[in-house]
């Protein structure tokens, strides 16, 4: 038993020694293969490979038979009795008209065009899911070492407590407040093991390392928002509209095409018996449209409103991108705002706070109370500041992941 706890413990550190710390850029490196855009490539390679056939000839028919083989009267049962009588072989070949053959091509290219876009889109939705797990858990460790910092320093006062008791400068109820704020700093470093725990599971599904970590700093990106608002258009999110948009444009002249007429021609060769001799035929089929107010009509119609409701759609889905781009600039600079003043002032305060208490308590003014009250009160500072960062960090991630047309 022994021995299979340290081959468990062994294989468990060589797992974790052949795995590096991630920096960023390597991490968006590895979410390159996510399954996700494995999968959308996939797909662009399915409509390229059917685009081959949209367009063409369908396969032609055999057909083989026996015509006129009597039945009844004299030459019942026989194969040379009635000049009639004949096996037959011939080919048969349908013809699109050239409108529809033509509509087919242009849905095959849209359908190509639709699939790269969806591929592009992916490949940012994988980038941003990955940024935002990187971040995420480099933000989640650095509270952890903050808050064991602060516990680091709140220790000895902790000590000191029962000798503050004997000397009579605490009243013992207040000797259990160490205990309830040791208490209290577990609950919070429980739940910051736990942001850990979760931002290192998410950085894992994309970038597939089973022991992702992160390694380095955060990306510092400039955002150009007139360059950001100019690039909508580019964007995946509104070109998938335009592949649509062909897509339906395609539909519609393919239901146009259905009130031209298809045709084919068939070619036949007639076996019969020698003294008569054999005969070959030849022929054209054509399709009459004629009832296209009550069959073709309709669907074209139809197909005309499912390219209109796109173009509506498209212009719904830019309003909705410049709506959440500017809602996304003002979370930004509030974030940005809210960071500067918590480093500036409300960390200051609490660090002044903490050191003027600290000062009083060794002057014999200030209660052990006070003095972890004031050092807690720094340490959510502290944490506040990097809840602060991340947030400015993950806004800056997602708008320009999200929005900007570069290829970062």
């Amino acid at each position: 038993m022994r021995f299979l706890l340290i081959l468990t413990s062994a294989t468990l550190l060589a797992g974790a020694a052949q795995s590096a710390p991630l920096t960023f850029d390597a991490a968006l490196k590895l979410a390159q293969s996510a399954p996700s855009l494995q999968a959308k490539g996939a797909e662009v390679t399915a409509a390229r490979s059917s685009a081959i056939a949209a367009g063409r000839l369908p396969d032609p028919r055999l057909a083989v038979g026996l015509g006129n083989f009597p039945i009844s009267g004299p030459p019942v049962g026989t194969f040379g009795g009635d000049s009639m009588t004949m096996a037959t072989i011939g080919v048969t070949q349908d013809v699109p008209s050239g409108a529809k053959r033509s509509a087919a091509r242009s849905r095959a290219a849209a359908d190509i065009e639709a699939a790269q876009t969806g591929q592009e889109a992916e490949v940012r939705n994988v980038r941003l899911s990955t940024a935002l797990a990187w971040i995420d858990l480099y933000y989640a460790k650095r509270r952890l070492a903050a808050l064991d910092d602060i516990d680091k320093a709140i220790a000895p006062l902790r000590a000191s407590a029962p000798s503050q008791l004997a000397a009579g400068a605490a009243r013992p109820s207040q000797t259990l407040e160490p205990e309830q704020l040791a208490a209290a700093l577990g609950d919070r470093r429980a739940d910051l093991v736990a942001a850990v725990g979760k931002a290192r599971a998410e950085l894992v599904r994309w970038t597939g390392e089973v022991d992702a970590d992160v390694d380095g700093s955060p990306p510092d990106y400039a955002i150009e928002v007139s360059a950001l608002r100019a690039g909508l258009d580019d964007l995946p999110a509104i070109r998938a509209y335009e592949a649509m948009g062909r897509q339906a444009d395609a539909d519609v002249a393919l239901a146009k095409s259905d009130k031209r007429p298809d045709w084919s021609w068939d070619l036949t060769y007639q076996r019969r018996d020698p003294m008569y001799g054999d005969m070959v035929s030849i022929g054209a089929t054509v399709g009459l449209p004629l009832f296209g107010r009550t069959r073709q009509d309709p669907v074209i119609a139809a197909r005309a409103s499912t390219a209109a409701r796109v173009g509506y759609e498209r212009q719904a889905a830019r309003r909705a991108l410049a709506a959440s781009l500017d809602a996304d600039l003002a979370d930004h600079v509030m974030h940005h705002n809210r960071l500067t003043r918590a480093q500036t002032t409300l960390e200051p305060l609490a660090a002044r706070r903490a050191k003027l208490e600290t000062a009083s308590y060794g002057a014999g003014t200030a209660s052990l109370s006070d003095v972890l009250g004031a050092l807690l009160a720094l340490a959510e500072a502290r944490i506040d500041i990097l809840d602060r960062e991340a947030d400015v960090q993950r806004d800056g991630v997602r708008i320009v992941l999200t929005y900007g047309s570069d290829a970062r």
